[in-house]
């Protein structure tokens, strides 16, 4: 009898020795990291430095996922519209799809090309009114890196060129995209090197003449011939479309993508969707702003998250870790999304300075826990430290 009174006892305090040790293990691996664990009740396990707002850096996708579930919803597909002229000039009118790269191109341009025929196309028009010409995203720098890619209604590839540069030759680095003048000339004047990736000029008239040079090059390589220039242009009122490409990708296959690379144009581009889908286009982040704003409101998170923009770059994103907490339970049936390396549920962010780390992790005594980590330094190590320490000892 005692012995078994005994066992009951062990079993009971067990878990909150258990418990107090995880926590002892935080603190001692990072006595001044922000970290918080709760459990599927919201109960917290773990609760350290939580009294000020943390920049999310790329934990921000993991709201700008559960925005486009919320809204456009998982099997939600981009659209980009083709138009034929009685002169065989081809229009496009791009419709914001953040993944015609150039697998996706393939497909575009056989099915364009069995809808128009082989004859000459006389001319490739560009309309890209669907964003402004004016849109800037908060925190984009116009620089080299492929992080800082220009958001566009009609880009392709990321809005970047992979390329290998030796001297003044320039070859395209992928087998499948084929090299353009435009991407030679880009790569010349700022590329590397080497092998690498760049973003276009924040100019929107070079990703355009960009994103037309490759639909012209796939669609000859697809049987078709394009005999004209490439311009930018609208497309004339009552011309119907004779081909509309639907991505292959359904919104719940980019949002996965997405959370795995981490790609910033993705995001923004996904964001800037939200908006003009609810309140009508062109887009911008005012209307996908006050799309975000009344769902967190509806959820009693207006305090606790602060975006001006859906990719994470900007230090104006603030987020409390209470706030991302809650909002993980809301995303928490699209978990699967966040699936990444050895099958971890979990989201990383990293900036200078700035080192952050929110999602789930499966325990012994407590089942599936939400969590959130952000440090103030440059240690990405850390996080994973503290991840396994929550892991092992929760």
């Amino acid at each position: 009898m005692v012995s078994r009174l005994l066992v009951i006892a062990l079993l009971l305090v067990l878990p909150g020795l258990a418990l107090a040790d995880a926590r002892e293990k935080v603190a001692a691996l990072a006595p001044r990291a922000l970290v918080l664990v709760t459990d599927a009740k919201g109960n917290e396990l773990i609760a350290q430095n939580l009294d000020a707002p943390f920049v999310p850096a790329s934990v921000a996708k993991i709201v700008t996922a559960w925005l486009a579930m919320e809204v456009l919803g998982g099997d939600y597909r981009f659209e980009t519209p083709f138009y034929l002229d009685d002169k065989r000039v081809l229009y496009v009118r791009g419709g914001g799809d953040p993944f015609l790269i150039s697998e996706e191109l393939t497909q575009l341009a056989t099915n364009l090309v069995a809808a128009i025929g082989k004859e000459p196309v006389t001319g490739i028009v560009l309309d890209a009114s669907y964003y402004p010409s004016d849109l800037r995203i908060p925190g984009i720098e116009d620089d080299e890196e492929s992080y800082n890619a220009l958001n566009s209604a009609l880009a392709v590839n990321f809005n970047t060129v992979n390329a290998v540069r030796k001297g003044q030759t320039v070859r395209s680095a992928e087998k499948q995209t084929p090299i353009t003048p435009l991407a030679i000339s880009e790569f010349r004047a700022r590329g590397p090197n080497g092998r690498g990736r760049i973003s276009l000029s924040q100019d929107p008239k070079v990703s355009l003449q960009y994103a037309g040079e490759l639909i012209a090059a796939f669609i000859e390589q697809a049987g078709g011939s394009v005999k004209g220039d490439i311009s930018v242009g609208t497309v004339p009122a009552g011309l119907k479309p004779v081909y509309v490409h639907r991505q292959s990708r359904p919104m719940s296959k980019i949002l996965g993508d997405l959370l795995k690379a981490s790609n910033n144009y993705i995001a923004n581009q996904v964001f800037l969707e939200i908006g003009a889908k609810r309140l009508g286009g062109p887009v911008s982040l005012d209307k996908s702003l006050t799309v975000l704003n009344e769902k967190l409101a509806a959820n009693g998170l207006a305090s606790d998250i602060r975006l001006e923009e859906g990719s994470g770059i900007s230090r104006n994103n603030q987020f409390t870790a209470r706030g991302l907490v809650k909002l993980l339970a809301l995303f928490e049936p699209h978990a699967a999304l966040m699936k990444g390396p050895n099958d971890s549920l979990t989201k990383t962010g990293t900036m200078d300075g700035i080192r952050t780390l929110a999602g789930y992790a499966d325990t012994k005594q407590h089942g599936r826990v939400r969590l959130v980590i952000a440090l103030r330094s440059n240690d990405g190590a850390m996080r994973a430290k503290l991840l396994r320490a929550i892991e092992s000892g929760l």
